[in-house]
């Protein structure tokens, strides 16, 4: 971890020994700071306590560090070179994760490792990411609502993804698209589930196949709604 040395009034801003700081205690921001990773120091004195955290705008591709925040519920991350590569640790407290306009390019496995690390997330952003399509980088309607269902799916607790509430609609629709019988349909026959959590498969990949499987499915059963 990194000996980075920050400004005073950043570590006065969550020391709970500085006096007039009761609003402030729990609260961290190291927005704006070109950090790599978040610095030993606080981690070392501040990670028992801390429940929001926001790391935006910096270089962080690492946040294994993120350990050692037991009571962290919510996590800004914004504007960070992120990957699918770079996966949470446990934080079962977890309950608001802003990751907009990082790196992410592929969902699998990366979504499915975040879902047994942050299961109980009801605020989830991801938009801004090549592996979240949108009409702002290409994307189509039907690529950004399958992304959306299938990223519904994931998380049962989910109430907002991106910049929309989630709709009870969307869920139950989430769950009929992406059961396990459909969902295994998607990868190659004999191959199972196991090929889309243990191998990184492009987006484009499987909407191509989800477009060609749900063509054969009767007009009456869609209700793909948004």
């Amino acid at each position: 971890m990194s000996e980075t040395l920050l400004p005073p009034d950043i570590i006065a801003s969550v020391d709970p020994t500085v006096e007039n700081n009761e609003e402030d205690t729990g609260r961290l921001t190291l927005a704006y700071e070109r950090l790599y990773e978040i610095p030993k120091t606080i981690v070392e004195r501040f990670s028992d306590h801390i429940k929001y955290l926001d790391i935006s705008h910096n270089k962080i591709t690492n946040l294994d560090a993120l350990v050692y925040f037991k009571n962290l519920t919510s996590l800004i991350a914004d504007d960070n070179p992120i990957t699918e590569n770079c996966h949470l640790p446990p934080l079962p407290k977890l309950e608001l994760l802003w990751l907009n306009r990082c790196k992410v390019a592929s969902l699998y496995p990366w979504v499915g490792k975040l879902k047994e690390s942050c299961p109980n997330l009801q605020y989830l952003s991801l938009m801004g990411n090549p592996a979240a399509p949108s009409y702002f980088n290409g994307g189509t309607f039907y690529e950004y609502l399958q992304y959306r269902l299938f990223v519904i799916s994931q998380f049962p607790s989910l109430n907002h993804l991106d910049d929309r509430r989630v709709t009870e609609d969307q869920r139950l629709e989430a769950q009929r698209l992406y059961k396990r019988p459909f969902f295994e349909r998607i990868v190659k026959p004999g191959a199972g589930i196991a090929q889309l959590v243990n191998t990184s498969v492009t987006w484009n990949a499987v909407q191509t196949k989800l477009a060609v499987l749900m063509g054969k499915d009767k007009p009456g059963n869609r209700n793909l709604l948004i």
